[in-house]
């Protein structure tokens, strides 16, 4: 049996961060890292955006040049998943193979939802999860004219962008009464909807499907639930994900939406943490809730934690969570969690392509979603931090910078 003072398993953001901040930190141990895909860790939010439009080639989204790895001397083992983990015995199975381990770093982060309709599973329904789920794209895309993206939540968006950029004839559709229902706004909803209309692609809301339509083994037509059908030559499904975590619980670690983690990132199974998407965590911006949060802040904060810990220090996780997207010319920012807000303040005029959205809750700034707004994002962020009751008329008041609004 190989063995390693810490092993990681998933080769992500968040493995990618454990493994670069225990040899910053001056770990001589060994480190080994286990990933299901065959390519060594790269950056996940170009897939949707610069590395799907073909702005960015694939060496230019990789988070370290692959040399590094073997320079920091921390075993890569790629293409390969775990099967099982053993706590008492402390091991996890590849195959046939076991790996020992004094430390385990759980960072699977999750595998994309699908649709469980009739046609799901036609050749040319697409996620967009892993550099390979583009690739299959980028490959067809030039005998494609006709998409449908099921999904309005930001992978969705930004599918969609790329593709009116491209020139196809795109329909996105949305269950919900409006896009990103679960994560903004309704400012900010319509916006991006009027955006996206705008640049031709046909957004239907509260837009309920019943099945995909195969003929050969591929996706010719979406069939709404009213009897319309959508003909398409490839459907992107954008609905979510589901946390990676099946060994864990397997092995006993408590979860349900995602693995349980403290404030340093433990399991409740000894000497085994869980970061990223897949660690369910109770995060005092959402008031203390438990939740997952899927962003790429959040899987090198919490691999930050996880490490200090490892290494004895006990350093909890406590950072503000930050979120962006970019779609068309438009960069939206995001801070803070607007989980439960009561109350939402519009900065600045939509018409413009420049203004924020700031969330209140009991008074108390939470959250700010920003268009184009970087100054408001940036300075923002203090009041989310402490967590200020602000004058919501001078916060209406674009020509007030955020840093010298006033209390309420």
């Amino acid at each position: 049996m190989s063995y390693y003072d810490v092993l990681i398993v998933g080769a992500g953001h968040a493995g990618a961060q454990a493994a670069i901040s225990l040899r910053q930190h001056g770990f001589e141990g060994s480190v080994g890292m286990i990933g299901d895909e065959k390519d060594p860790p790269y950056e996940r939010p170009p897939l949707s955006k610069e590395y799907f439009a073909g702005d960015k080639s694939f060496d230019r989204i990789l988070i370290r040049p692959a040399a590094f790895w073997d320079e920091r001397k921390i075993d890569m083992f790629l293409g390969k998943r775990v099967r099982s983990v053993d706590p008492v015995g402390k091991f996890v199975t590849v195959g046939d193979e076991e790996i020992g381990y004094d430390k385990l770093i759980w960072c699977t982060g999750g595998s994309p939802r699908m649709l469980t309709c009739s046609g799901a599973e036609a050749a040319n329904v697409h996620a967009v999860r892993r550099r390979d789920d583009v690739d299959a794209m980028m490959a067809k895309i030039d005998s494609v004219n006709h998409v449908t993206i099921i999904g309005g939540g930001y992978i969705g968006l930004e599918a969609a962008a790329v593709l009116s950029k491209f020139g196809k004839t795109v329909v996105l559709l949305e269950a919900l009464d409006r896009v990103l229902a679960r994560v903004a706004g309704e400012d900010l909803s319509r916006f991006y909807e009027a955006e996206h209309r705008a640049h031709g692609v046909d957004l239907r809301t509260g837009a309920k499907m019943d099945c995909i339509a195969v003929e050969d083994g591929r996706a010719t037509a979406v069939l709404m639930q009213d009897g319309e059908r959508i003909a398409t030559d490839m459907v992107i499904v954008g609905i979510g994900i589901v946390p990676e975590t099946g060994p864990l619980i397997a092995a006993g670690a408590a979860g349900g939406n995602g693995v349980d983690v403290d404030e340093y990132c433990r399991t409740s199974l000894p000497d085994i943490y869980a970061v990223g998407d897949c660690a369910s965590h109770a995060n005092r911006f959402a008031g203390g809730a438990q939740m997952r949060l899927e962003s790429v802040q959040n899987a090198n904060d919490q691999a930050k934690t996880a490490v200090a810990h490892i290494l004895g220090k006990e350093e909890a996780y406590d950072a503000v969570p930050w979120f962006w997207s970019n779609q068309y010319d438009l960069k939206l920012q995001t801070v803070g969690l607007s989980t439960g807000f009561d109350q939402t303040v519009l900065r600045g005029d939509p018409a413009t392509r420049s203004f924020s959205v700031v969330y209140l809750k009991g008074g108390k700034l939470i959250a700010l979603d920003c268009v184009n707004a970087v100054k408001d994002y940036v300075q923002g962020r203090a009041h989310v931090l402490s967590g200020a009751h602000l004058d919501p008329a001078q916060l209406a008041d674009a020509g007030i910078p955020l840093k010298e609004v006033g209390l309420a």
